[in-house]
């Protein structure tokens, strides 16, 4: 695995092996190779009408080194000390307290500039380990004119006057500065940007579509969160109530028994009675009474003659 100071290393030999003729995909070969495709490149600073803080996309990181250079930048680098790397599952976060950012002028005048401050940066834990957050805050900055050239317009009090001058704010050119307040424009127009591109529409068929993707988002309600059917448990009673309920239930089960039970007995009783109780006149050998037929207490039949 690489080493995360490593890879600063890497990327100021590239920045350096950068040419006059470097074009955009040069750019966007450099962006690819040291930044992922959703990175953010974040910078704060303290100007003199307050704090600032800009923050780019992905396909913004190209074009804010390319203005670095057309400011009159011959040399970009990044000095690392003392920084701390921490571990995570997907992440290697580096903190330095103690970056400088050098860049050497050539215009308007021979100057090296060094901008301090803290530098945070996120690295993706896999074999390319690409930047995914860069964070700079800028405290101070430093801007160095040699003495020879001091020496040369020693008797010119014009030049002198123009070298006391600042060429820098907070140690970057006005070509940055502009074009990090023309990135709070061109940020928010990323999604139109890359419709044009990808369907080829016109400015106008992209503005409108993206307005109405918008709206129908906003109009349509939130998708609600699939629940999981809660399984119903019966409730366990109590025991006494269980019991007293069970005795209940017998007591009233053993009373409709003994209700049926009576029930049956009294209408076999009653068909007994009314068929046996009958006296039945069979005509004798001489047309008198022969027998009655009655019933005992006990149930049983008993013939009278």
């Amino acid at each position: 695995m690489v080493q995360p100071e490593y890879r600063i290393y890497e990327m100021n030999k590239r920045l350096q092996a950068r040419s006059e003729d470097s074009d955009n995909l040069w750019w966007d070969a450099f962006a690819t190779e040291f930044f992922e495709d959703d990175a953010t490149l974040t910078l704060s600073f303290c100007l003199e009408d307050g704090p600032k803080r800009y923050t780019i996309g992905r396909t913004l990181i190209p074009r804010y080194f390319s203005t670095v250079f057309e400011g009159g930048v011959t040399d970009l680098y990044y000095i690392l000390k003392h920084s701390k790397e921490s571990y995570h599952n997907s992440s290697i976060t580096v903190d330095c307290d103690q970056c400088t950012m050098v860049t050497q002028h050539g215009k308007p005048m021979f100057t090296k500039v060094c901008t301090e401050g803290r530098l945070i940066l996120e690295f993706t834990f896999d074999d390319l380990m690409r930047i995914k957050t860069w964070h700079f805050t800028i405290r101070q900055y430093r801007e160095l004119v040699p003495r020879s050239i001091l020496a040369m317009h020693a008797q010119d009090p014009q030049v002198l006057e123009q070298l006391s001058k600042n060429i820098t704010r907070m140690g970057l050119t006005n070509f940055t500065l502009n074009y990090l307040r023309l990135c709070v424009i061109l940020e928010p127009m990323q999604e139109l940007m890359s419709r044009h591109k990808t369907y080829n529409l016109s400015p106008r068929d992209c503005l409108k579509t993206c307005l109405f993707q918008k709206w129908q988002r906003m109009v349509a309600p939130p998708a609600e969160p699939t629940r999981q059917p809660t399984t119903k448990r019966r409730k366990r009673k109590n025991s006494t109530s269980s019991t007293s309920n069970s005795s209940a239930g017998n007591n009233a089960n053993s009373t409709n028994s003994k209700k049926k039970s009576a029930a049956a007995n009294l209408s076999l009783s009653s068909q007994e009675l009314g068929a046996l109780q009958s006296c039945s006149l069979n005509p004798g050998r001489d047309g008198a009474l022969c027998h009655s037929t009655a019933v005992t207490p006990t149930g049983q039949f008993k013939e009278k003659h």
